[in-house]
């Protein structure tokens, strides 16, 4: 007996629990952006707290049995947490995709606003420019006509200013013909009343010469010969003014009309 080895212990008998019961069906939410993502985590933090008072609850009653049960629970619910972390991760990106959607759709909509806001204002810019356009051809319209009103009212003044100066010069030369002849006269008369009065002193004074008679007669030639270039110097000297006047008054009336046409 002393070389027999001992008979092994019988197995222990090993009692299982009943499984824990399924989970509750997760609770169908509509999958529109932050109700959506509230309503996933209302349901797995509702989930997750009956998970785990279910846990508890085992752990209680099943705290006496042996490792293998512990290890076998604690692979059911692994096993559920993956599952609600799976489900959880889908209702996920169910909501990120709703929310890209919308995202694109906001994005969508904005172009088109953007796309009217930019033919609203071309509609608007090429207005401006239109009326802009118009209100210029309107004002050159009324400064050309303005500029010919001012170019015929020039013309207007020039030429009476012309017919004035002629009418003046007419009566100047007029005035002048009349003063000639009214000089000419004059010098006639007193021609002939000074051969009447040498007539009259030859008859009386018979005994003056001849040379007297040339001397007097010379010297009334160079009197009357040196009145006559007086009165030709004094003719052309006023024709000469005239006539600077003349082309002083026609330079200064374009000048002003030049002035006006520029203004």
């Amino acid at each position: 007996m002393g070389g027999s080895r001992p008979s092994p212990s019988p197995p222990p008998t090993i009692v299982y629990s009943p499984p824990p019961p399924p989970p509750p069906p997760p609770t169908p939410v509509p999958t529109q952006s932050v109700q959506t993502q509230a309503a996933l985590n209302e349901t797995s933090g509702a989930q997750m707290r009956l998970n785990m008072e279910l846990g508890a609850q085992l752990d209680r009653t099943n705290a006496e049995f042996f490792a293998g049960q512990d290890i076998r629970r604690t692979q059911a619910s692994g096993a559920e947490q993956r599952l609600i972390i799976g489900k959880t991760g889908e209702e996920e990106r169910a909501s990120r995709r709703v929310a890209g959607e919308e995202e694109r759709k906001g994005i969508a909509a904005t172009g088109v606003e953007y796309r009217l806001g930019l033919q609203t204002a071309g509609t608007e810019e090429r207005q401006t420019q239109a009326q802009l356009l118009a209100g210029q051809e309107r004002q050159i319209g009324l400064r050309g006509a303005e500029e010919r009103l001012g170019i015929a009212a020039t013309g207007s003044e020039m030429r009476q200013t012309q017919a004035q100066l002629l009418a003046g010069q007419e009566r100047q030369i007029g005035l002048r013909g009349t003063e000639e002849r009214a000089g000419i006269r004059e010098t006639g008369s007193e021609a002939r009343q000074t051969q009447a009065q040498l007539l009259a002193g030859q008859e009386r004074q018979i005994g003056l010469t001849g040379q007297e008679t040339r001397a007097t007669e010379r010297v009334r030639g160079e009197e009357q010969r040196a009145g006559i270039r007086e009165t030709g110097s004094e003719t052309r000297l006023t024709d000469l003014q005239q006539e600077m006047f003349r082309r002083y008054k026609e330079q200064r009336d374009y000048e002003q009309a030049q002035q006006q046409y520029r203004t």
